[in-house]
């Protein structure tokens, strides 16, 4: 295949090295917070049995959902009333598993096959790319990684303020100050349905309440009436649109709004509980919000519900998550309450290369090359590079005899900042040519003076 015809599947990517070690710094960040929470690791497979998978996303979800063909002669099973009956019938024929699309579903089905062996409350984290065949765009991949992490076998809204405590403490250590939390609670919702004299409608009206940043609140307004809302039902939900403001302010004008809703009611006494939790956990600044008309992941979550965008970084939600009372449930494990977040590396990546908020000192990829300028020199450079090694030390020996233009040239653009060139001059004296690539500047120093410049900068 000419080189012309290369690339890759629409919606994936290459990540060069330089990207790497950029994407490796935001895991970094991630998995050290999980690990301070006390959560444990856990992978799953790629691919799960399209079982375990279909019915748990919504029609929706399962169009989005990449069917692998069964290996060897897939079409054996199959006969011509399968064909004519469509894809969907043919289908269970010749495909009986799919990749994941998330990491929740994978992890509700890991909890109920080892339940008799795992240890409740469960936290564990999980770091895994999923696929989706959705349409690629700004901020949408078919193939990215989710960093989840979740806790299940508990009803404690405890487990809720950490979730915050741990959102605030991975954007903190990645440079990202200017992020929002916003925070909601699916009974808030249906509360909002059972006010405005819509009970049992509490699914439409969050789908479209869900569409309000997008679309606005005419064209969401419009919406709802073509799902068979009326006039009535609608200007008692007008005011909901403006509902704003700090949470003891925001807690009354709900109360006043919900006072006739048990579940409203239950909705704003487990956010006043999360409120006062992240104040007794020190959280200042928690940059959460209330948001009534927040409404995600509806087809499992059933209490509080988070989403976190980062301002002016126009990619969207970059991590979110909530309460779900009866995940494991669709697997025959009902009534396990659990919650959970999952950060968007992807789309954390985006932002930060965006706002440009990646540190130039953290994604060099070698802090050294030795360069020898000829065998004997090379047989010295091997020793000190293993020597350099042994401290940790990033380092690289330039593998070929060549004019020094080329080392330093590969020096540059590898963007590896020290160059030492090792000759008979060099070993016979002790001391060492160091040029520093960006400064252009070059000295003398003794083994010892280079491993304290490199390992402390000094």
């Amino acid at each position: 295949m000419s080189s012309s015809h290369l690339g890759t599947p629409k919606g994936t990517r290459d990540f060069s090295p330089q990207t790497m070690a950029k994407r490796q710094y935001i895991f970094n960040q991630i998995r050290a917070v999980f690990e301070k929470f006390a959560f444990l690791p856990l992978e799953t497979p790629s691919m799960e049995n399209l079982s375990t998978l279909t019915g748990k996303y919504g029609d929706e979800g399962d169009q989005l959902l990449y069917k692998i063909l069964d290996s060897g002669d897939f079409l054996k099973n199959t006969s011509l009333e399968d064909y004519q009956g469509g894809s969907g019938s043919l289908l269970t024929k010749i495909a009986s598993k799919g990749l994941r699309y998330d990491l929740t579903i994978p992890f509700a089905r890991y909890v109920v096959m080892n339940r008799h062996h795992i240890t409740f409350p469960f936290k564990r984290y999980q770091m895994q790319p999923v696929w989706r065949a959705d349409r690629p765009q700004k901020g949408r991949y078919r193939e990215f990684y989710q960093c989840d992490a979740d806790v299940i076998g508990t009803e404690s809204l405890l487990c809720e303020a950490e979730i915050v405590a741990m959102i605030n403490e991975v954007f903190d250590l990645l440079g990202v100050r200017d992020f929002s939390i916003q925070i909601n609670h699916r009974k808030l919702l249906n509360g909002i349905s059972e006010v405005i004299g819509a009970p049992g409608k509490q699914a439409e009206l969050a789908v479209s309440l869900d569409k309000l940043s997008k679309i606005g609140t005419e064209k969401v307004l419009e919406e709802l009436l073509d799902k068979g809302f009326d006039k009535e039902q609608l200007d008692r939900l007008v005011p909901v649109f403006d509902l704003s403001g700090s949470w003891p302010e925001l807690r009354q004008e709900l109360e006043q709004f919900l006072n006739k809703s048990p579940d409203g009611a239950k909705g704003i006494a487990d956010l006043e509980e999360i409120h006062n939790l992240i104040l007794k956990l020190g959280i200042k600044n928690s940059s959460v919000t209330v948001n009534p008309t927040l409404a995600r992941g509806l087809t499992y979550y059933t209490g509080t519900i988070f989403e976190v965008t980062i301002e002016d970084s126009g990619v969207g939600s970059v991590c979110g998550g909530g309460r779900y009372d009866d995940l494991t449930g669709i697997f025959g494990m009902p009534g396990v309450s659990g919650v959970g977040i999952s950060f968007g590396v992807d789309r954390i990546y985006d932002a930060m290369e965006q706002i440009g908020l990646f540190p130039e000192q953290n994604l060099i990829l070698a802090q050294v090359l030795l360069i020898a300028m000829d065998d004997h020199s090379q047989e010295f450079a091997l020793g000190l590079l293993s020597r350099l090694r042994s401290r940790e030390i990033s380092a690289e020996l330039y593998p070929d005899r060549a004019k020094l233009k080329k080392p330093l040239n590969y020096a540059n653009k590898k963007g590896i900042p020290t160059v030492v060139l090792i000759g008979s001059e060099e070993i016979d004296s002790g001391k060492l040519t160091v040029k520093h690539m960006v400064s252009g500047e070059q000295e003398r120093q003794s083994e010892e003076q280079l491993i304290n410049f490199l390992v402390q900068g000094t």
